[in-house]
């Protein structure tokens, strides 16, 4: 008796699946009438989410961060650079967003990504109008040396709200960065120093020893779809290839609003729209602080 049953089952399952690629709107519309998405969220609630830090033993500071299945990785390496003569007491960030092809289909080999130089501006412009980092704490010697912070992230895996990752896993790597010890030596040049270097004394500190950022008004961000009525947080590449108007929403760690990008799409967004878009963001932002915030106690235990 169990048979038919099993074999009506798979029936059903591939008219449904006939159905979702055919007519995807359609589906989708089907779900959110009864305020649920095809994956059973809800529609005002993100993927399962998570940071883990120091995944790059090899750089200054790094983070893997995963939104559903969308997967960034931030490596940042610290370099000695001269500061401008316009800022002669502050030293730099500078931002590259890569999309391999193993992130996606449509990415293709030997083509970059449309979204890659987007993002990178998006990602600079809101760390940096955020006041996350105080680019005086890059300075080393006034006006001669200062830390120049590259921060590389890839998107390991592009499914939907490539924003939202790509800033959780650069803010965590910054939380997780650590500024090297640095040296002048007997030609008046900045090295790195080694512990060895630290216990001779043999050369004029500038870092005695390594040490972490001052972060301030850490950024987050929530993508949504503007559908109709409808509110979808945190979408995958599926709702954002079928349903078009994106808002994203970046708060800082207070609440405060720092920016509000709407790239395009046909849906108007109403201040009502908007305000319960601010709104979910500032959920979100308690549930991304309080993950930051737990990695960063397991990473002082583990050193300590």
């Amino acid at each position: 008796m169990g048979l038919p049953n099993a074999s009506d089952d798979l029936s059903s399952e591939m008219e449904v699946d006939a159905f979702r690629r055919l007519f995807p709107l359609r589906f989708f519309e089907r779900h959110l009438a009864e305020s649920i998405r095809p994956d059973g969220r809800p529609l005002g609630k993100a993927r399962d989410t998570s940071v883990f830090l120091g995944a790059v033993a090899s750089a200054n500071g790094s983070a893997l961060a995963k939104i559903g299945s969308t997967t960034m990785l931030t490596a940042i390496k610290m370099e000695v650079m001269t500061p401008s003569l316009e800022s002669p007491d502050e030293g730099c960030i500078a931002i590259d967003f890569h999309m391999p092809p193993i992130c996606s289909p449509i990415v293709r080999p030997g083509r970059p990504a449309e979204a890659a130089p987007v993002i990178s501006k998006q990602l600079f412009d809101t760390i940096s109008s955020s006041g996350l980092v105080n680019l005086k704490e890059l300075s080393l010697v006034n006006g001669k040396a200062a830390w120049m912070a590259y921060l590389d992230v890839y998107c390991l895996d592009a499914d939907g709200a490539l924003f939202d990752a790509a800033l959780l896993s650069a803010v965590s790597a910054l939380s997780h960065l650590q500024i090297p010890a640095v040296a002048i030596n007997d030609d008046g040049k900045i090295v790195l120093m080694s512990e060895e270097d630290g216990q001779k004394q043999a050369q004029e500190q500038v870092n005695k020893e390594k040490r972490k950022l001052t972060l301030k008004s850490i950024p987050f961000s929530l993508t949504c779809i503007l559908h109709k009525n409808y509110i979808l947080a945190d979408p995958t590449a599926e709702e954002e290839s079928i349903m078009e108007t994106l808002v994203t929403i970046v708060l800082d760690s207070s609440g405060q609003l720092i920016s509000l990008y709407k790239p395009g799409g046909s849906v108007l967004a109403h201040t009502s729209a908007l305000q319960d878009c601010v709104a979910l963001t500032r959920q979100r932002v308690k549930e991304l602080k309080s993950i930051l915030d737990e990695q960063n106690s397991v990473m002082e235990i583990e050193q300590d």
